[in-house]
C-alpha cells in the first residue's frame, strides 16, 4: 500500500539521521576515538537485536489484528527519546566519565558504556523492534517484509544525505535532533490514524503460528544469517578504510559512501524477491556476492586516482562522481550479499523467527565490524583483509549449493577473481600508499593499519618524508612547507615570560613538540588520538627523539577528552590538529573547546592553534578566528613567513597589548631559526586588528558545526587546496588597515626571509 511505503521510507530517513546525530553527540561527549566508536555501534544496533529479538517474542502466539499501532509506539518511543533524552543525557556522560576518568580511571569505560546504553538503548531498542510489527503489516496489505526493508533502507540514504547536506548544515544538532523527532512523531500518528491496519483473522491466524517455509536447512539458514550480517559489516569498514583515503575523511564525503552503501543495500532486498520468484537459488547470490568482493578490492586499491581524476567537476559534482563510483565498484557486491537477511526473512510467517533472525544478524554485524577495525585490518591490511573476507562469503555459499556442477563452476571462478587479485595487487603498504594528495611517493617507510586509521610514512620524488593519516598528508618533515610546525610551538612558548607545563595537542612528526621542548619547559605533556602516530615519530629525525626526554608524557587519548579530565593546568597550550572539516575536528576549533581550554590554563597562560588560510575559505578563516577571539580577546595573528600558515595566539583576560613583549625571546643559550626582528614583524594582526578582522565572523559551535557542516565549506580540487592565501591575506590586510596602530610592531604581511639564528 503507498501510504504504508511513505511511513516506512520517511521512518527509515529519520533512522539514519538519529544515527548521524548519535555518531556526532558520543564523540563530544566521550571523544573521538576508535573505541568511543565501538561503544556507539554496539549500544545502538546490540539496542536494535534485542529490540527486535524482545518484541518477536512478545507477539509469539498472539494474534495481532493491528500491528501498526505497535509500530505507531516504537517510533514515538524513538522521537520522544531524542527530542527529550538525547542531548541532556550526553551530557551527563559527558560528566560522569570526566569525574570518574579523575577517580577512577579504570572504571572511565565501565561509565561510558552504561551511559551509553541509557542514552541511546530505549531508541534503538525501539527502532529494532519495528522489524517483527512490520512484518505482520506486510502479510496484512498484501506485500512482503523484503519489499517493506528494501523501501525502509532507501529511506536511510536519503536520511543520511538530507541530515548531512541539509539539516546539520542550516539547522545545527540541537534543532536537527528535534526536527527528526517531529518526523518520527508525525509517522508515529500517521501510522496510529491508519484505517486499513486491522489483519484478516487468516492473516492473523497464520502470524500466531509456528508454521515456517524452509526450503533450505535450518543450519545453514541461520549459517548465512550470522555470515552475512559478520561479512558485509566487515568488509563495510575494510572498503570505507580506503574510500576515506581516496577521498578525504571529511563529513561530507563520509555521507556520500554511506548513501551509496545503502542505496546498494536496499537494491540487494528487491533483488532477493526478484531471485525468488524466478527460482534462483541463495547460495549462487551469495557466491557471486564473494566473487565481486575479489574483484573489486584492486580497483579499490587505487580508488585515489579516480579521485584526482574527478578533480575538474568542481566542488559540486564531485561528490556526485564520487558517489556514482561507489556505487559502481562497491555497490554489486553489496547488492548482492544485502540479498541475503532479506532472503531468509521472507522465509518465515510468524514475527518471532523475524525477530530472531534480525537480532543474530544484526549481533553478528557488530562483530564484524569491530573484529574488522581492531583484528583483521591490522593483522592482513586492507587487501588480505578483503581476499579473507570474499573468500569467506564463496565458503558459506558452497554450503547453500546442492548441485555439485554449480559448486565446481563456484570454486573455479573463485579461483580465477583471486588469482587476479592477487596479481592486479598494487603493493598496498609496501610500494604505494593511498593518498589524493601525494601522487610522486616514491617510497613507503612505514606503514600500519589500525582501529582508528591507517598510518603511513612516505617519501617523496626529494626525499621530504610525509607522515599520512588514512591517506591525508597530516605532517611533513623540515622544509618551507612545515616550517610553521616549528613555531607552533616557538611561538608561545616565548610570548610566555617562564613556561613551566606544556600541552601540544597532535603529535605529528613531533617537530612542534621538540620545539616546544627546546624552550626548556619543566614538562611537556603530548596528547594524540592515535598510538601509531607516537610509533612513527622515529622515522623523522627533526623530533630529536622527543619523547625519549624524560620530561616528555605520551598520552593516547582524544585530545578535548584529555582535557575534560584532568585537573592538570598548563602554561602554554599548542595544537595543530587535522583540517577543520575532517569528522570530528569541528570540536577542536569550537567555543566550548576553547572555554576548556582556558579552564586549563594558568592565569597567564597563553594558548595557540593552527590557521590553515591557505586551504580555508574567508568565511572559515574569520569563523576561526571569531571564536578564539570570544574566549581569548587579547590575542594575536602570526604569519609563517615561509610558507604563509597561520597561527593564533591568545591568552586569557582582557585586551591589554598582547604582542608587544616577547620574554622568551631574552632567553640565553636558545637557538632559533628566526631573528627576534623577524619573529615581532610577522605578526599580521594585533588585538585591535583581531577585533576588526573578526567583527563579521561566525562563531563556531559544537552545535553549529561550522566547520564540519556548515554550507561553505573550503575545496580540494584533486588532493591540492585551492590557494586561498591571497584572498584571506587581503581581507586580513583591510582589517589592519581599519584598526590602525597597534602597540605591536609589525608590517604588512609579504614573505620574509628567515634569519640565522
Amino acid at each position: 500500500m503507498p501510504v504504508l511505503y511513505v511511513l516506512v521510507f520517511v521512518a527509515g530517513a529519520a533512522g539514519l539521521s538519529w544515527e548521524v546525530l548519535w555518531q556526532l553527540e558520543t564523540s563530544l561527549a566521550i571523544g573521538v576515538s576508535a573505541k568511543g566508536t565501538a561503544i556507539t555501534l554496539a549500544t545502538t544496533m546490540g539496542g536494535m537485536a534485542i529490540g527486535a529479538a524482545l518484541m518477536g517474542t512478545a507477539l509469539r502466539g498472539r494474534k495481532v489484528r493491528r500491528p501498526l499501532r505497535i509500530y505507531a509506539v516504537c517510533e514515538a518511543v524513538v522521537g520522544l527519546a531524542g527530542a527529550v533524552v538525547l542531548l541532556p543525557g550526553l551530557r551527563l556522560v559527558e560528566h560522569l566519565d570526566a569525574s570518574t576518568f579523575t577517580a577512577r580511571p579504570a572504571f572511565a569505560s565501565v561509565v561510558q558504556i552504561a551511559g551509553m546504553a541509557c542514552v541511546l538503548g530505549p531508541p534503538a531498542i525501539a527502532m529494532g523492534a519495528t522489524i517483527p510489527v512490520l512484518g505482520l503489516a506486510a502479510r496484512g496489505t498484501r506485500t512482503s517484509l523484503p519489499a517493506l526493508y528494501a523501501i525502509n533502507t532507501a529511506g536511510a540514504c536519503g536520511g543520511v544525505l538530507f541530515a548531512s547536506f541539509v539539516l546539520l548544515p542550516y539547522l545545527g544538532i540541537e534543532v536537527s535532533a528535534i526536527a527528526t523527532a517531529c518526523v518520527n512523531l508525525s509517522v508515529a500518528a500517521a501510522a496510529f490514524l491508519l484505517r486499513l491496519e486491522r489483519l484478516p483473522a487468516e492473516v492473523a491466524e497464520v502470524a500466531a503460528s509456528d508454521d515456517v517455509l524452509r526450503p533450505a536447512p535450518p543450519r545453514a539458514i541461520w549459517l548465512v544469517v550470522i555470515a552475512s550480517g559478520f561479512l558485509t559489516f566487515a568488509l563495510e569498514v575494510a572498503w570505507f578504510r580506503a574510500l576515506r583515503a581516496a577521498f578525504l575523511a571529511t563529513t561530507h564525503s563520509f555521507a556520500v559512501m554511506l548513501a551509496a552503501v545503502l542505496l546498494a543495500l536496499a537494491g540487494g532486498a528487491r533483488l532477493a524477491t526478484w531471485v525468488q520468484r524466478r527460482g534462483g537459488s541463495l547460495g549462487a547470490t551469495l557466491a557471486a556476492g564473494g566473487i565481486s568482493v575479489l574483484a573489486a578490492t584492486p580497483v579499490l586499491e587505487r580508488f585515489d586516482k579516480l579521485a584526482v581524476a574527478t578533480a575538474p567537476l568542481g566542488p559540486t559534482l564531485r561528490p556526485v562522481a564520487w558517489f556514482l563510483a561507489t556505487l559502481a565498484v562497491v555497490g554489486p557486491a553489496v547488492l548482492l550479499l544485502g540479498a541475503s537477511l532479506p532472503w531468509v526473512l521472507g522465509q518465515y510467517v510468524d514475527p518471532h523467527r523475524w525477530g530472531r533472525v534480525y537480532a543474530l544478524n544484526t549481533l553478528a554485524a557488530v562483530a564484524g565490524s569491530l573484529g574488522a577495525g581492531w583484528v583483521l585490518l591490522p593483522a592482513f591490511g586492507f587487501s588480505g583483509t578483503a581476499w579473507l573476507l570474499g573468500g569467506a562469503t564463496v565458503a558459506c555459499a558452497m554450503a547453500l549449493l546442492e548441485s555439485r556442477r554449480t559448486r565446481r563452476i563456484v570454486l573455479g571462478t573463485t579461483y580465477v577473481a583471486l588469482a587476479l587479485a592477487f596479481v592486479a595487487e598494487s603493493g598496498l603498504g609496501r610500494a604505494r600508499v593511498l593518498s589524493n594528495i601525494y601522487s610522486n611517493l616514491s617510497r613507503v617507510v612505514a606503514f600500519e593499519e589500525g582501529p582508528d586509521s591507517t598510518v603511513a610514512v612516505a617519501e617523496t620524488a626529494d626525499g621530504t618524508r610525509v607522515l599520512l593519516i588514512d591517506g591525508f598528508a597530516a605532517a611533513a618533515g623540515p622544509g618551507a612547507g612545515a616550517h610553521y610546525m616549528v613555531w607552533m610551538g616557538r611561538l608561545p612558548m616565548v610570548l610566555h615570560a617562564a613556561p613551566k607545563r606544556a600541552l601540544v595537542i597532535c603529535f605529528g612528526t613531533g617537530q612542534t613538540a621538540n620545539a616546544v621542548r627546546r624552550e626548556n619547559p619543566d614538562s611537556l605533556d603530548i596528547v594524540d588520538l592515535d598510538a601509531a602516530v607516537f610509533r612513527m615519530a622515529q622515522h623523522f629525525p627533526a623530533n630529536e627523539n622527543v619523547l625519549e626526554d624524560p620530561r616528555v608524557r605520551s598520552i593516547v587519548m582524544d585530545g578535548r577528552a584529555w582535557m575534560r579530565r584532568t585537573d592538570r593546568r598548563y602554561d602554554v597550550i599548542t595544537l595543530e590538529p587535522m583540517p577543520p572539516n575532517f569528522a570530528g575536528v569541528n570540536s577542536l576549533y569550537s567555543q566550548e573547546f576553547y572555554e576548556l581550554a582556558a579552564q586549563h590554563l594558568e592565569p597567564d597562560g597563553i594558548i595557540a592553534q593552527w590557521l590553515p588560510i591557505h586551504i580555508l575559505s574567508v568565511h572559515d578563516a574569520i569563523a576561526i578566528a571569531a571564536t578564539f577571539r570570544d574566549v581569548f580577546p587579547d590575542s594575536l595573528l602570526w604569519l609563517d613567513p615561509l610558507g604563509a600558515t597561520g597561527i593564533l595566539v591568545g591568552r586569557r583576560g582582557e585586551v591589554r597589548g598582547f604582542g608587544a613583549d616577547w620574554p622568551g625571546l631574552a632567553r640565553a643559550g636558545i637557538a632559533r631559526d628566526l631573528s627576534p626582528e623577524v619573529v615581532r614583524s610577522r605578526i599580521v594582526l594585533g588585538p585591535h586588528g583581531m577585533a576588526e578582522y573578526a567583527r563579521a565572523g561566525e562563531i563556531v559551535t559544537d552545535d553549529n558545526q561550522l566547520l564540519s557542516y556548515g554550507p561553505r565549506r573550503y575545496r580540494f580540487f584533486g588532493g591540492q587546496a585551492t590557494s586561498l592565501d591571497a584572498e584571506n591575506l587581503l581581507v586580513m590586510k583591510l582589517a589592519q588597515m581599519r584598526a590602525g596602530p597597534e602597540t605591536v610592531p609589525r608590517r604588512a604581511p609579504t614573505a620574509a626571509p628567515p634569519a640565522s639564528p
